[in-house]
């Protein structure tokens, strides 16, 4: 790549599939709009551009982000086995013809989503560079697990959240000198986000979320243990009937095999529940504004143990979803069975425990993340120094 006297931006081409990681994404997204060393545009597609996960690419649309391509790949309402692989077989048809079309000098991904390994697959065999965000983590009840890994592989430049996924990064064969701990981006964002007052989020969500403690919950299928999702969830839900000395707010689950299943049992439980209110999606300040004013966090998501710890909240993390992550003192793990679910969350809720994860200190960073990444890619970019033949870094036993 020949950067030497070069006056026109670098184009960066940053990827969402989800309001998940959009929502991490936005604090990286505003910082490189910002900088006249990047023109920076969005690879729209997955959940973003499905109707029963709210088309949350409008969102997208309302933050006035420049959105260079939107590429549909899910089948309607099918998550199961066959249709995940093919809309991997979809995103790499069409992302593939996409990269061909238009070659930006650099790809930004984050995490480990089955749609983000086949972008990736596809932006590789174009030859264009990937910044991946959220690298060596483990997440061990998820198919997500070796996705993470397999980009991390395809990848030349590594942004993790912690030291530890860096060295895990670098055992994976990547040059130390390609591999950055910048903290984690939801971190930044639970502590710069302009958030909803209590009563706007209240009027929005046409419920008084707030008359008695909240508990935000959000709970995913966990898809290496196939068909477990109905039972899990209806465990949870026979936990939350127990608690109506509580409100909860429930968001519903993502695009894996099992989240249909769960999503229709939210449903069907809300709608006999009324200290429940079920949301297919509620964006990330809506989400973030929720967090910050909550008594708890209950569920599986990997914001309990990423986002909740900056609130000073506690968290009731269920079953192996999120198994092998890093964990704040704020965070409680239980297995996915009523009582199990019970007993924790009578101990988040206890005056205790919440004294204890008010003073917890979040082990994803200090909120600087988007400003560390931005400053190592004009970096990396301006030195014209990216080989992609690159060497199995070994690590001597």
């Amino acid at each position: 790549m020949e950067t030497l006297g070069r006056e026109q931006p670098f184009s960066v081409c940053v990827l969402t599939t989800t309001r998940a990681d959009y929502g991490i994404l936005r604090p990286l997204l505003l910082a490189l709009q910002e900088d006249p060393a990047f023109d920076m545009t969005l690879a729209v597609t997955g959940t973003h551009l499905s109707r029963p996960f709210g088309m949350t690419v409008r969102e997208i649309e309302a933050d006035g982000l420049p959105i260079g391509v939107r590429i549909p790949i899910l089948e309607e309402g099918d998550a199961a086995p066959a249709a995940v692989s093919r809309a991997m077989a979809r995103a790499v048809e069409r992302f593939g013809a996409c990269f061909q079309a238009r070659r930006p000098d650099l790809l930004v991904a984050l995490g480990d989503r089955y749609e983000t390994f086949a972008v990736c697959a596809a932006a590789v065999s174009a030859r264009i560079p990937i910044a991946h965000l959220h690298g060596g983590e483990t997440t061990e009840g998820a198919l997500d697990e070796c996705f993470r890994h397999c980009i991390t592989k395809m990848s030349y430049l590594h942004f993790t959240a912690a030291e530890v996924y860096r060295k895990r990064v670098i055992q994976l064969g990547e040059d130390p000198a390609r591999v950055f701990n910048v903290g984690g981006l939801g971190v930044e964002n639970a502590l710069h986000t302009d958030f909803l007052s209590p009563e706007q989020l209240e009027r929005d969500l046409d419920f008084p979320l707030f008359e008695k403690p909240c508990v935000v919950t959000t709970f995913h299928p966990v898809t290496l243990e196939p068909g477990s999702a109905g039972r899990q969830v209806e465990e949870l839900l026979a936990a939350i009937a127990e608690r109506t000395d509580l409100h909860f707010l429930l968001t519903k689950a993502n695009a894996d095999d099992g989240g249909a299943e769960i999503n229709a049992r939210l449903d069907a439980f809300a709608r006999q529940a009324p200290n429940c209110r079920v949301a297919a999606s509620l964006g990330m300040r809506r989400y973030l504004s929720a967090l910050k004013y909550a008594h708890c966090v209950l569920g599986n998501s990997s914001s309990g143990l990423l986002e909740a710890p900056s609130f000073g909240i506690p968290t009731v993390n269920i079953g192996d979803r999120q198994r092998g992550r890093l964990q704040a003192e704020s965070v409680i793990s239980c297995r996915p069975e009523r009582e199990d679910i019970l007993r924790a969350l009578e101990t988040a809720c206890s005056p205790d425990f919440r004294a204890r994860a008010a003073r917890a200190v979040n082990p994803y960073g200090d909120g600087n993340t988007s400003e560390r990444i931005c400053g190592i890619l004009r970096q990396t970019l301006r030195s014209g120094g990216i080989d992609l033949k690159k060497k199995f870094y070994d690590i001597p036993f």
